[in-house]
């Protein structure tokens, strides 16, 4: 035979190797069962000897054993069945054990001796206590790891249903037989574990790795005596302090094996109950601070936190936490094991970090100083490392992001999260990605549960907590502007911002200065996305304002603004104050959205924006607040907006804001108009020019003043904008452009017509027509050209049907209109 397992290591040589053994062991089976139907049972045990003697190969792998193991051992049953037959029958006595110790080799004798032992007992023909002594101490003449594993083993099964603990057995004292019992397994265990950690000494040093993984395999069966002591029906904590655990620790720390150490103390984790993992739990620590430095102790301590974490959250194990404190044991035993290893990776600190964060969450609720103890401990450890940052998709990154969101799930509440002091502390040591990545989960999660925050006191800690997101960073990319995460990340930002709320509006105004303390130090390529959500919460403030019922309220702020100091506007009681410093407070942040972020067609439309709201508002200022506003967004539009298609869109939309204000007395209205028709016509190109100057028509028609309270009506200077308008689209280049705007001013025409402008006359509405004809007369037929006459053919056909259909409010006489 060959002196090591496995000599033959390639799977075909393996398998061959076994199917041999299996065919000699098949015939030898056959042998045995014929000579058990004839009762010949010494034949019969003769060719189960030979049978059995497969099993001293030492050519298998444990895989290939195995298999063997199971078809002889399954032959076995059929003997063991035969034999209690036989001795039923009366055939034969006890005598038969002593028979097959005289069996020539010392493995088929040692499984024949456990067959024989096992039927003996189950008829009660022997002594069961003499005979598992006597079967346990006898595997040890087999010292050969793998065949004494599985011969061990077989009598761990074959004993199971034998063993004396039951405590209405009559043949002996019940405390001695559970001893008994108890002593039976432990010796096995040792004995098991003994010849486990020999099979790390066979072979050559360049096959460890291929002997650590067949040893692996071979786990299971030392860890079965484990549960077996821990399904002994009587079993219980005082037994498993004094007796049990001692012994089995003893051997674990004395093996000094780090496969078996790091395998057997998570075998005492699953398989004892929780109640005896808490009443032994200082022994149990104790020993992991013993451990070989090669054992990976990150697992077996998390596996015990995990386990009593779960029985900590239910009802029976909420009961015992209460006296014994868990989270002071872990943490304790934690912090002196990661001193004692100084070799211990960070990633697996952080990892049992993780499982106090775990255990502190399900069992101590409420106790946030727990939480933030692990915070605390665990940027203690960067500091004390003065490691970089911590890359977020690296290995410690990942555990130390699973740390950091284990409070954002479990009270899904930021405000709690903001209880914890030393929570920022450990976002800090992550690099700008991690950084990012931690506040977006916070963000998302207030969302989602749409968190209020009422405080000036939380909302400063909650934007201090997501400065990452707020402050330009010294480590961000250099190319950070540009990319669209970092717009959706200040989308973030911005949307969190509707969340910061109070009931009470004095209040309200100093969480937006906070806000705006924050967001405007975040730099330019951040203000454009988060000071617009500050400029419409004042605008929903100043309307607070305005709504409420109680107006002579004092309002006391001491506020220091980044560029302004409102404190001397205080001194007066009246609620307009109040408004009004709003909208001071509005010209500031657009001020700094324009000059700092330079983004002035956002700043042009907030100014716009004001000025509505101030025409909303009738407070004591309102239509200076409003001119302000107006001017401030058309100087924007002269000095900072130069692409073409840009200045229509911002000249139309203060053409329509202008248009919709009422509060303007006539002195500020009409140099606000009159600016608006001369940029009007100077756009840079001629049908925006011409669309622009007829969009100018508005203002002196449907406009509404302050003084006098009446509509613009103002009808002669409508059509000067309208002839204006024909006149410049008369210079455009293009007929079918021409065509197009001819029959936009048409529609004009007919617009104000139909709205009680006598000055717009037939004989307009003819030479502007006469106009039309004549520029269709040029035009090629094509797609374009289709459209804009089926535009003209629509505006034709509604004055034709209004020529046919005249009415006594239409003040426009069409009997003389050419068709």
């Amino acid at each position: 035979m060959k002196d090591h397992v496995g000599s033959g290591n390639s799977v075909k040589e393996q398998e061959r190797l076994l199917n041999e053994a299996l065919q000699k062991m098949k015939a030898e089976a056959f042998e045995m069962k014929c000579a058990m139907d004839k009762s010949r049972i010494n034949e019969a045990l003769k060719h189960a000897s030979v049978m059995l003697s497969e099993l001293r190969t030492s050519c298998l792998t444990p895989k290939y054993y195995y298999q063997l193991y199971i078809d002889i051992t399954n032959e076995l049953q059929h003997l063991a069945v035969a034999l209690a037959d036989d001795l039923q029958k009366g055939h034969r006595d006890s005598d038969l054990y002593e028979i097959v110790q005289y069996t020539n080799n010392i493995i088929p004798r040692l499984y024949l001796l456990i067959t024989v032992g096992m039927v003996l007992m189950k008829l009660n023909e022997v002594d069961r206590a003499e005979t598992l002594k006597d079967l346990v101490e006898m595997c040890t003449g087999v010292q050969h790891p793998l065949r004494g594993l599985f011969l061990r083993n077989y009598l761990l099964q074959c004993t199971r249903d034998f063993l004396p603990d039951q405590k209405e057995d009559t043949n002996g004292d019940p405390e001695a037989m559970m001893k008994n019992s108890i002593n039976f397994i432990l010796e096995n265990f040792a004995e098991m574990n003994k010849l486990w950690v020999r099979m790390q000494h066979q072979g050559q040093s360049k096959e460890k790795e291929r002997r650590e993984k067949e040893r692996r395999e071979l786990q299971i069966l030392v860890g079965t005596n484990l549960v077996r002591l821990s399904q002994l029906e009587h079993l219980n904590l005082e037994i498993y302090r004094k007796t049990i655990l001692p012994k089995i620790l003893e051997q674990v720390v004395s093996c000094k094996d780090p496969i078996a150490q790091e395998y057997l103390m998570e075998c005492i984790i699953q398989v004892f109950p929780d109640e005896f993992q808490v009443g032994c739990l200082n022994v149990f620590l104790k020993a992991c601070a013993e451990m070989h430095p090669l054992v990976n102790i990150k697992n077996v301590l998390s596996a015990v936190i995990d386990r009593l974490t779960i029985y900590g959250s239910t009802k029976e194990g909420r009961l015992l936490t209460e006296d014994i404190k868990l989270f002071d044991v872990f943490s304790q035993y934690v912090s002196m094991i990661i001193q004692s290893r100084q070799d211990i990776a960070t990633e697996d600190i952080i990892a049992l970090q993780v499982s106090l964060l775990n255990l502190s969450m399900k069992c101590y609720f409420e106790r946030t100083d727990f939480v933030d103890k692990v915070f605390e401990t665990t940027t203690q450890l960067f500091q004390r490392e003065q490691s970089e940052k911590i890359p977020y998709n690296g290995s410690v990154g990942k555990e130390l992001t699973k740390l950091c969101r284990i409070p954002v799930d479990g009270y899904n509440n930021v405000l709690t999260l903001l209880k914890l002091p030393n929570y920022q502390s450990t976002l800090e040591v992550f690099d700008y990605r991690g950084r990012i990545q931690n506040s977006l989960y916070i963000t998302a999660n207030m969302l989602s549960n749409e968190t209020m925050v009422m405080t000036v006191e939380e909302t400063n800690s909650l934007l201090t907590l997501l400065g990452s997101m707020i402050k330009d960073q010294p480590d961000q990319p250099a190319d950070l502007a540009s990319s669209d995460e970092f717009a959706e990340e200040q989308n973030s930002v911005a949307r969190i911002f509707h969340l910061l709320r109070s009931q009470d509006a004095d209040t309200q105004y100093l969480i937006l200065h906070c806000a705006r303390k924050h967001f405007g130090a975040g730099g330019s390529t951040r203000i454009k996305y988060v000071l617009v959500p500050i400029v419409f919460e004042a605008f929903r403030l100043a309307r607070e304002y305005d709504k409420s019922e109680v107006k002579i309220l004092l309002l006391i702020f001491l506020l220091i603004s980044l560029f302004f100091t409102f404190t001397s506007v205080f001194k007066d009681d009246k609620w307009e104050k109040k408004i009004k410093v709003i909208f001071q407070f509005v010209h500031q942040t657009v001020s700094v959205l324009m000059n700092d972020a330079q983004f002035p067609d956002m700043a042009l439309r907030l100014f716009l924006q004001g000025a509505c709201i101030a025409d909303e508002i009738k407070f004591e200022s309102h239509e200076i607040v409003a001119y302000e506003y107006m001017s401030q967004a058309i100087s924007i539009y002269e000095e900072e907006i130069s692409d073409s298609r840009a200045q229509l869109a911002a000249i139309t939309l203060i053409i329509g804001t202008l248009q919709k204000i009422s509060c303007f007395s006539e002195e500020n209205y009409d140099p606000l108009r009159t600016h608006c028709l001369l940029l009007a016509g100077k756009l840079f190109k001629k049908p925006d020019q011409c669309r622009a100057v007829a969009t100018c028509s508005q203002l002196f028609w449907s406009s509404r003043l302050a003084e006098p309270s009446d509509t613009v009506k103002e009808g002669g200077r409508v059509v000067e904008c309208l002839q204006k308008a024909v006149k410049i689209a008369s210079q455009c280049m293009d007929p079918i452009v021409q065509m197009q705007l001819f029959t936009e001013v048409l529609n004009c025409h007919l617009y104000y017509s139909e709205n009680g402008c006598a000055e717009v006359t037939v004989t307009i509405i003819n030479k502007l027509m006469a106009k039309i004809h004549e520029t269709l007369q040029h035009l090629e037929p094509s797609v374009e050209v289709e459209q804009i006459s089926k535009h003209y053919e629509n505006t034709v056909q509604h004055l034709r049907f209004r020529r046919e259909n005249p009415t006594a409010e239409d003040p426009l006489d069409l009997a003389g209109l050419v068709l």
